[in-house]
């Protein structure tokens, strides 16, 4: 069973039967509340006894042409929008987040209190990644401090106001019981981040060798099932 629905405006799919344990599932860059991985997540979820809610993030999927651009502090917000439209009815709620989508979760989950977390190749220090785009395009701190946004080379545009909201607001607690599934091969997130992360909020860690930022093969998506159902049975 598949519905659609809006929640607050925002575009949304609920996966499997009523119940009262529900997986939230926020998606990540240039992704939307269906795609393959939350239609595995739904695929492997539903068995277990939960419903999947997944939405769409600003400026994805059905909201492409919305005019609210995808940062962090509007990402944020929606997050919380679902939060708590997901505990009206439910006693039990726990959390599939991909890519960014992980990192808007520590934000707005991080006092939410979550049966467990799954997390595939997850953004959790997005000021890093910020930089790292500032150094790769050359970028100064005071250019993007004076001009408010620059946009790449390579697509992204990059704010200053996002950039000063992921500055002022460090991840500095997450309670959740986590799982991590990370590529050895991701060129986005830096395996000493990610590890640093696991160990410092006690998750367990899975490294699928020579796998990407993306998992779309049919080898990574392989991996990612039984990732999945190790954990969701």
């Amino acid at each position: 069973m598949r519905q659609n629905l809006y929640i607050e405006n925002i575009p949304a799919i609920l996966w499997g039967e009523e119940t009262d344990k529900i997986m939230v599932a926020v998606h990540g860059n240039m992704s939307s509340k269906d795609d393959e991985t939350i239609a595995l997540l739904a695929e492997a979820a539903i068995p277990s006894g939960y419903q999947v809610l997944s939405f769409d993030l600003p400026q994805h999927g059905d909201r492409k042409k919305e005019p609210t651009p995808c940062k962090v502090q509007n990402c944020v917000h929606d997050l919380g929008t679902i939060m708590n439209y997901v505990r009206q009815g439910a006693k039990e709620v726990s959390l599939f987040a991909c890519s960014m989508g992980a990192y808007f979760s520590l934000l707005a989950y991080r006092d939410v209190g979550l049966r467990q977390s799954l997390f595939l190749s997850p953004v959790v220090d997005m000021g890093r990644i910020i930089e790292n785009m500032m150094n790769w395009f050359q970028v100064s701190k005071e250019r993007l401090k004076e001009e408010q946004e620059v946009t790449t080379p390579a697509g992204p545009t990059l704010y200053w106001d996002y950039y000063c909201y992921v500055r002022d607001n460090p991840v500095v607690r997450w309670q959740s019981p986590t799982a991590i599934l990370y590529g050895s091969k991701d060129n986005l997130c830096e395996f000493e981040v990610v590890s640093a992360f696991a160990e410092r909020f006690a998750c367990e860690l899975e490294i699928m060798e020579k796998g990407e930022h993306y998992f779309h093969t049919t080898k990574q998506l392989n991996i990612y099932r039984k990732w999945l159902g190790k954990h969701l049975n």
